[in-house]
């Protein structure tokens, strides 16, 4: 059995500034067979398997090997989660939780305990939630450098190491939600649907419009839209704007192009409108814009 524990990691009133600061970060072994927690699992952190625990900070664990369960407080104490290989679980500051490999299987688990603001913002906005606190991520390499690379920086600890360390809690955050987002995705046709509509989008901006786009993929636009909006955060109609306006920016910089055959080229109705919504998706006129990234005055 292999571990690393680094815990009791010094933290100062300047790294909780920064927004995020780490107690604790390790990766741990359990053979099958084997009792968990193991003896030299951190004293801090130990827990019993039939009473739980309940810590105050953050802690994100990724499971790479083995197979086991997760119980918590917000979705009942005797609901079993299941947790396989490529499984990440986040634990909340102040929740009852318990969880542990299966006897004939053991795992190997990474973790990395934190705390502050910037965490409480994401849970507050609801990209974590105690609701879910299992994520399936499958095998994933940025994951598992994110990791080595934090537990070498917190055996080092050189001055800094805290602010090193707040990035990469950032980064794993980050994967962990990208890849359990796409995850659910990919187990359906989602995937090929949306890249699929991206491309149409891309070679038909000037002209295509959302009911279109639905028809050209064979789908209905009622389940297209909500589809489109769950994936990209943007209803189909608003895409299309801001790839619209985005365009009309390069157009604006990069051409001599008049404001009113730029409008008409990217299929506005009338000039009065894509004034309107330039202005209203970049707080500028196109008038200004052009002036301003062109270095010149109106």
């Amino acid at each position: 059995m292999t571990s690393i524990h680094l815990k009791y990691l010094a933290v100062n009133p300047v790294d909780l500034e920064w927004g995020l600061a780490v107690n604790s970060v390790g990766r741990q072994e359990i053979e099958a067979g084997t009792p968990y927690p193991p003896a030299n699992h951190p004293t801090r952190y130990l827990f019993s398997p039939e009473r739980g625990r309940v810590l105050n900070e953050y802690q994100l664990l990724y499971i790479t090997a083995g197979r086991g369960s997760f119980s918590c407080e917000t979705l009942g104490r005797d609901r079993r989660i299941p947790v396989n290989a490529g499984s990440m679980i986040m634990l909340f500051p102040g929740e009852w939780h318990n969880y542990h490999p299966l006897e004939e299987t053991g795992w190997t688990e990474y973790w990395i305990g934190f705390k502050g603001p910037q965490a409480d913002a994401l849970v507050e906005k609801g990209f974590f939630s105690k609701n879910r606190p299992v994520m399936e991520v499958s095998f994933q390499d940025d994951l598992l450098d994110a990791y080595s690379r934090a537990i070498k920086i917190a055996e080092s600890q050189k001055s800094g190491f805290q602010q090193a360390l707040s990035g990469l809690v950032s980064s794993l955050l980050g994967f962990a939600y990208y890849h359990n987002r796409n995850r659910s995705f990919s187990l359906t046709n989602t995937d090929r649907l949306m890249a699929k509509a991206k491309m149409l989008v891309s070679e038909q901006l000037f002209s295509i419009d959302p009911k279109g786009l639905a028809d050209q993929l064979f789908v209905s636009y009622s389940s297209f839209r909500r589809t489109f909006k769950e994936y990209t955060g943007f209803s189909p109609a608003k895409y299309i704007l801001n790839l619209k306006i985005d365009q009309a920016k390069e157009m604006l910089t990069n051409s001599p192009a008049e404001i009113k055959e730029i409008a008409y080229k990217l299929g506005f109705d009338n000039t009065d409108y894509f004034f309107t919504v330039f202005r209203r998706l970049t707080g500028q006129t196109p008038l200004s814009y052009r002036a301003e990234t062109q270095g010149r005055k109106l």
